[in-house]
């Protein structure tokens, strides 16, 4: 745990108690802070209230006496409309922050490497903070994955913290200033929440802000958006600004020759790892994940032979194109993170042909962006709420698709038609284009579910029964 010693003695609300507010609340009365807690659902605060919290109506109090709102990311502030709490300790000039804010604030020490983007930050973080401890940093990955902020350990000068960022935490960190920051890219997503995709832009480029030279800040560059954000920070020259690309050359930057990773920040076009090689890092997005996470490395100071033998042993994430068995000729490849199409494309663009099962809650835009691969598409399993709305597109293209009940079946009808039909390459690929909240807690269940679908199966010849 984190200690959060600035508010010993202060009165501090945390506003939600999930993961991440019970974690901050935990931290600040380890602290010696006065912590009031509050979340709309009853049953939350029953619980923060077992843990030996004080749950209060923070509309009922007076909040000029609270030094900060740790505000928990999942609650919309502002958009689509505005939270009465949050609106009123804005009126009260109190500083909304979240977790991730707390730890900068305790860690000054540390170094703080951030990274964003619609797509790609889980791997990028996770990748960053692998090549980090490979070359023997210390190094704790957290944010937007994994452990919540507060519950990492504490580094101090040397040690130093890689930080997957969403856009709802972005809005929450006003001591953020990292030493480097990364944009992936930029596709239309949340717009809800952000008031359209310019509110949304806007809220990525926020990484960014504190930022004062030499800090550097790394810029994809294989989308239009993520381009003109580059363009702006070159102008500004507040910060030594690096291009990364997995389709172009890009000059003074990082970016791909075929599969191979070159390193151009000096001019010199120094062949770093051939990706082709690994592959947990599979398909251009994953490429310019990797060439970002390269960047980081190297504003480290690691070289080039270190970065390359980290990412060879980097043995990839759950849920984002995971590997989860090769049956025959069939690989079953879990990618239930996918939730939106600019995901599912790039996945599509690593497998042909695919066996695929998607579905769940629709998420705004629909699927027509599929329509140019769908020539890849064998046959679709289809699941959830949206299943009868993605049939219809898929109608419209001769694609064939079954109706499922469940992930289970979908699963089991996939693998028996790849395996009958016996393709080369064939690949029956778990990528929903949509949320999982109408059949699953989250993500990483639905994803849980179709492992234990596949394994169960077909098991591991260790687990086979006679």
């Amino acid at each position: 745990m984190v200690p959060v010693l600035k508010y010993a003695g202060e009165t501090v609300l945390v506003m939600g108690m999930g993961k991440s507010g019970l974690s901050a609340a935990r931290a600040l009365k380890a602290s010696a802070a006065d912590v009031l807690v509050w979340d709309d659902n009853s049953e939350r605060r029953k619980l923060a209230e077992k843990e030996g919290f004080k749950a209060q109506d923070p509309l009922l109090i007076d909040l000029t006496n609270v030094s900060c709102v740790v505000w928990s990311p999942g609650i919309p502030s502002k958009h689509p409309q505005s939270h009465a709490v949050a609106e009123a300790a804005r009126n009260s000039g109190v500083p909304l922050v979240c977790d991730l804010d707390l730890l900068l604030q305790a860690r000054s020490d540390a170094t703080f490497l951030c990274i964003t983007g619609t797509n790609g930050k889980s791997t990028t973080t996770a990748l960053t903070a692998h090549i980090l401890r490979h070359s023997g940093r210390h190094a704790e990955a957290g944010g937007n994955i994994g452990t919540p902020a507060l519950d990492l350990k504490c580094l101090d000068f040397g040690g130093t913290y890689v930080l997957e960022l969403s856009s709802y935490q972005l809005e929450l960190m006003p001591s953020l200033g990292c030493e480097a920051a990364v944009l992936l890219n930029i596709s239309p997503d949340h717009l809800d929440r952000h008031g359209g995709l310019n509110g949304y832009i806007q809220t990525k480029e926020r990484i960014f802000e504190n930022q004062i030279a030499p800090h550097v800040a790394i810029v994809g560059l294989d989308d239009e958006h993520s381009k003109s954000v580059f363009s702006d920070l070159k102008l500004r020259g507040r910060h030594q600004t690096i291009g990364v690309s997995s389709r172009d050359l890009v000059p003074g930057g990082i970016y791909l020759d075929g599969a191979v990773i070159i390193d151009d920040t000096e001019g010199k076009k120094q062949p770093v790892v051939d990706l082709s090689e690994i592959y947990t890092l599979p398909g251009l997005h994953n490429w310019q994940n990797a060439a970002a996470a390269c960047a980081l490395a190297i504003g480290q100071g690691i070289p080039h032979s270190t970065i390359a033998s980290g990412m060879r042993s980097f043995a990839g994430l759950e849920h984002r194109q995971e590997f989860v068995a090769q049956i025959d000729d069939v690989s079953f490849v879990n990618d239930s993170k996918a939730t939106n199409v600019d995901a599912v494309e790039k996945a599509f663009l690593c497998y042909d042909p695919i066996y695929w099962i998607a579905g769940g809650l629709a998420k705004e835009g629909g699927i027509e962006q599929l329509l140019p691969l769908f020539g890849r598409v064998r046959h679709a399993f289809l699941i959830g709420e949206a299943a009868a709305e993605i049939a219809d597109v898929l109608a419209t293209s001769s694609v064939a698709y079954t109706l499922c009940d469940n992930i289970e079946i979908a699963v089991a009808k996939a693998g028996k038609m790849a395996l009958s039909e016996c393709i080369a390459g064939a690949t029956v690929l778990l990528s929903p284009a949509c949320a999982s909240f109408d059949m699953f807690a989250n993500f990483e269940a639905r994803g849980d579910a179709f492992r234990s679908a596949v394994l169960g199966q077909w098991p591991p010849p260790h687990e086979a029964t006679a």
